[in-house]
């Protein structure tokens, strides 16, 4: 078939048509943006302890001792989990002695929290965590939500992008859109943890599938340089901004089925969008559906004000030409040596990137200060981030830029352990920065990946690299539980993490001002290139060529 963008050309790039589009498929994925990140407030655990009843049996001083007090991260803190015996103390305090004074309590006089607990309410309402009792021994439940959330999000890769292929992108971007809102509106009746977290895991298969659909679409629909916008900015910035409005729902609404019920409107919103937002003409090309592709761009032709030719697409442009192609399967990335050695490093930036970015992102409840503002800066940090791997993309290497975001965010994460306890803000201020260093990793990895690897297998290296980014945000949730241990220990294991990975970029291919490879072939002979230098040729491309790079590999 004749190039598509040329036979579309008499449409123009920057009409109302396509600027609808745009702007639609954004508010598409703003949902997502909050979607991501709810278990933040949702799975938060409040100040605790366990629950005395009767407590008006017990003189004012034995009431506020019977509590333990227990030492975590150096500071002398109540037991959460853990009381003194009742009979014990009101023997005791109906002897008139006095603790601490008469008679100090040991642990064997100590027993765990049977009459359940008692939360403050000074932030929260009720999150899952109140209201199923997620503490204690039961403490594990809180980040296994989140990691089933992300299975989900895995889950929904697989099938999501077959689905979009037998069925149309249209159908598959509002189907999973109703599934999203179903489930996230149907969450808000659920009276069992069990429940709640089959339902979330529901939900992390609607969210990747409607965000997949919906970049998918835009990528088809949109041509030239809005097309690089929406995939290399657009895209990102609508998901921030969904992002930023999850602190400013849940500020207002602070029971957690509330804010539930508050995620899943959004839904009904945009079921009118169904007439605004066409099926993508490529598709319907590649399924023969020759006269519904001209209606639609016949359609465009009208809201952009220009004048369709009489004859869109000639016959022999919608026949399939078969090509005999050399089939391909995902052991092409581990061969030759060459190659695997890129997939290796490749796989472990995505997967450093991914889990740190979602270490971050789920940890804001944890820091100093209030819990809604350090949420809406960890969101507020994306959007320079995202301009800034926007504006790197365009002008400097891969490599360099890579490797130095990563650099730039393990060294803040990696030197917090070094901020004295007397200034929260300056940890906050690290983590924020190295947030920034991972959100500018990822936009950047995304084109990087697409350039290293061939046009025959690079979707599939695409996926491949998608899982195991999954992989990482799975384990995401538990790496602040080594914070038990050793306050800073997870900062170490990241900072680390991301240190390694960034020194291992220079060993991969540069691609900056090249053209994509079509073969394997190409590639093998690209990434035997053992000289970190970029040919004099290659230093200064023109701006068209890397538009062209650019919205090649967003494809």
């Amino acid at each position: 078939m004749r190039d598509f963008e040329e036979t579309t050309a008499f449409l123009g790039q920057w009409g109302p048509f396509q600027l609808t589009v745009f702007f639609l498929l954004g508010v598409s994925i703003i949902p997502n943006g909050f979607s991501a990140f709810s278990v933040i407030f949702l799975g938060d655990s409040p100040t605790h302890h366990c629950f005395i009843p009767d407590a008006k049996n017990l003189s004012e001083v034995w009431r506020k001792a019977i509590i333990p007090i227990e030492v975590e991260n150096g500071r002398e803190e109540n037991s959460k989990c853990s009381r003194y015996r009742l009979d014990v103390v009101r023997n005791l305090s109906a002897l008139g002695y006095i603790p601490g004074l008469d008679i100090n309590l040991t642990q064997v006089d100590q027993e765990r929290c049977v009459d359940g607990w008692t939360y403050s309410d000074d932030i929260y309402q009720s999150t899952i965590v109140t209201e199923f009792d997620l503490v204690c021994s039961e403490s594990w439940k809180q980040p296994f939500t989140s990691s089933l959330y992300f299975l989900g999000v895995l889950c929904g890769s697989f099938f999501s992008g077959q689905l979009s292929d037998w069925f149309g992108r249209k159908p598959v971007l509002f189907g999973t859109m109703v599934v999203q809102t179903l489930f996230t509106f149907v969450q808000v009746f659920t009276q069992s943890w069990e429940m709640f977290s089959v339902l979330f895991f529901i939900v992390g298969l609607g969210q990747i599938s409607n965000y997949i659909a919906a970049f998918v679409l835009g990528s088809e629909i949109l041509t030239g340089s809005l097309r690089v916008l929406y995939v290399s900015l657009g895209v990102c910035l609508f998901f921030a901004f969904g992002y930023m409005m999850l602190p400013v729902l849940a500020f207002f609404l602070r029971d957690w089925r509330s804010l539930l019920l508050a995620m899943s409107v959004p839904g009904l919103v945009y079921i009118p969008l169904w007439w605004f937002i066409p099926e993508s003409p490529r598709w319907l090309l590649s399924q023969g559906r020759v006269e519904e592709a001209e209606v639609i761009l016949r359609e465009a032709a009208r809201k952009n004000r220009v004048t369709a030719p009489e004859v869109i697409f000639e016959e022999s442009e919608s026949e399939e030409k078969p090509k005999p192609e050399e089939r391909h399967s995902p052991l092409d990335l581990l061969r030759p040596c060459s190659i695997c050695k890129t997939t290796l490093i490749i796989s472990l930036v995505w997967f450093t990137l991914s889990m740190g970015y979602f270490c971050i992102s789920l940890n804001t409840s944890r820091l100093h200060g209030d819990p809604y503002i350090n949420c809406f800066i960890s969101a507020a940090i994306e959007v320079p981030a995202y301009i800034s791997s926007w504006l790197l993309l365009r002008y400097l290497p891969r490599r360099l830029s890579t490797s130095a975001s990563m650099l730039l965010g393990g060294a803040a994460l990696y030197f917090i352990q070094l901020v004295p306890p007397s200034v929260p803000s300056l940890s906050i201020a690290l983590e924020m920065m190295g947030k920034f260093g991972l959100a500018t990793g990822t936009g950047l990895v995304f084109a990087y990946t697409a350039e290293l690897y061939p046009t025959v297998i690079r979707n599939t290296a695409l996926g491949f690299c998608a899982m195991i980014s999954r992989v990482g945000s799975i384990i995401a949730p538990y790496i602040f539980t080594f914070g038990t241990y050793y306050k800073y220990l997870p900062y170490i294991l990241l900072g680390s993490l991301l240190v390694l990975s960034a020194m291992t970029i220079p060993f991969l291919p540069e691609t900056f001002g090249r053209p994509l490879p079509e073969t394997i072939q190409q590639m093998h002979e690209q990434a035997r290139i053992k000289c970190p230098c970029i040919p004099e040729k290659n230093r200064k491309p023109t701006k068209e060529a890397n538009d062209t790079i650019l919205l090649e590999s967003s494809l």
